[in-house]
Formats: structure tokens, sequence, C-alpha cells
């Protein structure tokens, strides 16, 4: 796995600009690189930084950081969801709410275990920010994800 470390006014940029978009400076990053790619290479950008974020994940669990794991959990649902769109409609997901939306779809298509996925994971979001949940939850909210970025893959590519 490559890393880039960007610092000082670009890294500062990069993350309010993503804050403003509601979006992880992952989800900021790729939508930059991604932005003129067809739909269908598009998902299977999105599908692929979704697996990287679970690995990361579990790598931040194992240094004990909670948080940054939860958000982790977090980042690879919603960019299952969105990857989920754009190979089916070509359509970009750009709030929470179409996200919410379109994880009814994935429901329809997937089964009645996408929604506890998504829940598990909405449960994450909400602990990067509260910090109310411990290593146990952010685990099972981890193995719940996993499913739903590998069945998505699966389908995608």
């Amino acid at each position: 796995m490559e890393t880039v470390v960007v610092k000082g006014v670009i890294a500062r940029r990069l993350k309010e600009e993503a804050e403003k978009l509601n979006l992880t400076l992952e989800e900021y990053l790729l939508e930059l690189l991604a932005r003129n790619m067809d739909p269908k290479d598009r998902a299977r950008e999105y599908i692929a930084a979704a697996s990287s974020l679970l690995v990361e994940a579990e790598e931040e669990l194992e240094k004990g950081n909670v948080r940054q794991a939860a958000e982790k959990v977090w980042g690879a649902a919603a960019l299952a969801v969105k990857a989920y769109a754009f190979w089916r409609e070509g359509k970009r997901l750009t709030s929470h709410g179409e996200l919410w939306e379109y994880r009814r779809k994935l429901e329809a298509e997937l089964g009645d275990w996408v929604y506890d996925a998504w829940m598990a994971a909405n449960g994450m979001h909400t602990c990067f920010y509260e910090n109310w949940c411990d290593k146990r939850d952010v685990e099972k909210a981890l193995k719940a994800v996993r499913k739903l970025v590998e069945e998505v893959k699966q389908r995608i590519t």
C-alpha cells in the first residue's frame, strides 16, 4: 500500500473542502481523482478504496485507535453504496440522504442483511464524533460492513 503525506496549507485546505461536502478525506480525494472516469470504472475505484479502508480500520484497531477505526468502517460502507450506484445507474451520490435512500435499493436487491450492515456503519460514524463505542463494537461493525463491501465487489468487478 502506498502512503502519501500531505502537510501544511494543502492538508488543511483538503480537509476543509472535504468537510464542506460532508465527506471523509479519502472520499473527497477519490472524488477529485475519479471525476472524468467512466461510471463503471469509477465504481471499481470506489470499491477498491472501500476495501482499503477496511484494512486501515483493522490496523487502527490493532493500534487501539477505536475512533479512527470506526470512521474508516463508516467510510467503507459509504463508498460501497456509492460504488453500487455508479455501477448500477451511473449515479453520483452526494449527500448522506442520498446514501440512505440508495441503501434501500441495495437492501431490495441484496437482502435484508444490508440494513444491519448499514446501521452498524452509521453507528460507527456516530462513534467517531461521540466516542461512545469500544473495540468490540467496531469489530462487529467491521464484520458486517466487510460483507457489504465484498458483495458489492463481487457484483461490479
